[in-house]
């Protein structure tokens, strides 16, 4: 006898869900559904054109693994995507985001008033339920959530940091929406750091009033861009009195930077004790399927559904900027609404290629290795010479990663770039790297920002 289809299909999404990454399960088999089976064929139901590619392409492979391993030896999977009716009610519920495993709550009834949005700082747009959520940046959303559910008793501080665009503001202030959504009467105040600096200083040359109270007032302070704080003495004893306010009153306070507390120069120790007190949280690039995921969300808000070689291309090429990549995906769906085209692989082609041209192309070595001296204040010859001083090794390591990366030379000609024999040098170095990338968030800042400064 056939088992229950929707016993059995909990069961597997089940299974699934523990074995696959966040990314992988919520982009592709969060929305999948098994509709009947039988020893012929096994019909599921997705939620796109694109999903649909998915599976028949890649994703099979694990399904019918997973279905045999229940017991369920159809011969054939077949795909079909949800109705416009079922797929603009689950769009609504989803937004065809990545979801997370914490549990859905309830949402509250009451609407975001727009004059307390615009009181407030923050962008209505940035919510939850817009926030791509992959390996990279999943932990972040968990703490949010737990911080928009009960602000100012866990994880206070909310640190986040990691590099230009990977999603911090967005996150920061869905928290920040999230908490006014389910307390309008709650208030929260989003500012960068460069805002509250220049607001200090009005506060200090013409004695405005009101500065204080604006934040010791607030239920909940989102401070963006800490790094700014830098070298400035009065604001960070300013910002000092105004966190210990907050924090002994149980306010919630979010911070975000480019750098974890330990790297921010002139950071004041005490300052960067209570950064430290909460919860630090490193967010990092998003990978390939995360990648997949944000392109098809966010073309799947206009109502366009791109092809699965459009998205794995653009995921593939445009790897270390969401903006950039958010940027380049806009240019390609306008170009086709201005055409009135279908968005295709020479489409995107053309654009990205229009976009690296923009940039300087011809990168040299010398480009590469003068670059990387200037980044860590070395002379050339200190780079590729035979000084062994650790000041000196990470920076050749990190030119011999990059010679790599973005020129792709052979080990060989890398040793010869830095004035080595035995290429086993080259390959060492290039395999620590490309470790301390994953596993140091130093190494990893200091890898991205050379790697703009090559395309200025």
């Amino acid at each position: 006898m056939q088992r229950d289809v929707d016993t059995l299909w909990h069961s597997i999404l089940g299974e699934a869900q523990v074995v696959l990454s966040a990314a992988r399960y919520g982009a592709f088999w969060s929305n999948l559904k098994l509709i009947q089976y039988d020893d012929e064929e096994a019909v599921f139901e997705v939620i796109s054109v694109f999903a649909k590619a998915q599976f028949e392409k890649k994703e099979h492979v694990y399904l019918r693994e997973l279905l045999e391993k229940n017991g369920v030896k159809s011969k054939q999977l077949t795909f079909h995507v949800q109705s416009s009716g079922a797929r603009l009610r689950v769009s609504r519920e989803t937004t065809n985001e990545v979801v997370s495993s914490a549990p859905v709550r309830q949402q509250s009834s009451s609407p975001i008033s727009t004059s307390s949005l615009a009181q407030s700082g923050l962008n209505p747009r940035y919510t939850f339920d817009s926030f791509i959520v992959g390996s990279s940046n999943d932990l972040a959303y968990a703490a949010s959530q737990g911080v928009a559910s009960n602000p100012g008793t866990k994880y206070n501080p909310l640190y986040f940091y990691g590099g230009v665009g990977l999603g911090k503001t967005h996150l920061m202030q869905a928290v920040g929406n999230e908490i006014v959504k389910n307390n309008p009467g709650a208030r929260v105040v989003y500012v960068s750091m460069e805002t509250f600096g220049n607001e200090f200083l009005e506060y200090i040359r013409f004695k405005k009033k009101g500065f204080s109270e604006k934040y010791r007032s607030a239920d909940v302070l989102i401070v963006d861009d800490m790094q700014f704080i830098t070298g400035k003495e009065k604001t960070q004893e300013e910002f000092f009195h105004t966190f210990n306010f907050l924090h002994q009153n149980n306010k919630q306070i979010i911070i975000s930077s480019d750098k974890p507390p330990r790297s921010i120069p002139t950071l004041t120790e005490r300052l960067r004790s209570r950064f430290e007190m909460g919860m630090a949280i490193d967010i990092q690039m998003p990978d390939f399927e995360t990648r997949c995921a944000i392109i098809a969300s966010k073309a799947g808000l206009l109502d366009i559904t791109l092809d699965q070689e459009v998205v794995e291309y653009l995921a593939t090429h445009i790897k270390t900027n969401i903006r950039e990549l958010e940027g380049i995906l806009n240019q390609i769906l306008a170009h086709a609404e201005l055409h009135n085209v279908t968005p295709d692989l020479a489409m995107a082609e053309g654009v990205v290629g229009n976009v690296r041209l923009s940039r300087p192309h011809h990168i040299t070595s010398k480009r590469v290795l003068d670059i990387t001296a200037k980044h860590f204040q070395l002379k050339m010859d200190e780079l590729c010479g035979s000084k062994r001083d650790k000041h000196i090794v990470v920076p050749r390591q990190i030119a011999m990663y990059l010679l790599r990366s973005e020129l792709k030379l052979s080990f060989p000609k890398i040793a010869h770039e830095l004035g080595r024999k035995d290429h086993t040098t080259a390959i060492h170095s290039v395999e620590k790297i490309e470790k301390a990338i994953k596993l140091d968030v130093i190494v990893r800042e200091q890898v991205h920002s050379i790697q703009e400064k090559l395309y200025v």
